[in-house]
């Protein structure tokens, strides 16, 4: 295929993926690997955030951690599928 007609990949340069959850969630850690995978081959940058530190935090997420915000919007809760990350990333 010609460079011409090929479509340049974008990266997730200036974009923020921040994970909420909490220490000793499975759910969690599970996300965590997800997120800094994506983040390492998009890259954007990931900041985790605990939630039994943010009184703020722990009263609007309780019932969905892990909780995934793409620059600060909500991006998903429980499960992160990768290529869904990916995509809102490079969008």
């Amino acid at each position: 295929m010609s460079p011409l007609l090929r479509r340049a990949k974008k990266k997730a340069d200036g974009r923020v993926v921040t994970l909420i959850g909490k220490p000793g969630c499975h759910l969690c850690d599970d996300a965590r690997a997800v997120v800094e995978e994506v983040c390492g081959r998009t890259g954007a940058v990931w900041e985790e955030k605990d939630i039994t530190l943010d009184e703020a935090l722990h009263r609007e997420y309780w019932e969905q951690i892990p909780v995934v915000l793409v620059d600060g919007e909500q991006h998903t809760f429980w499960r992160v599928d990768p290529e869904r990350l990916r995509r809102a990333l490079e969008a």
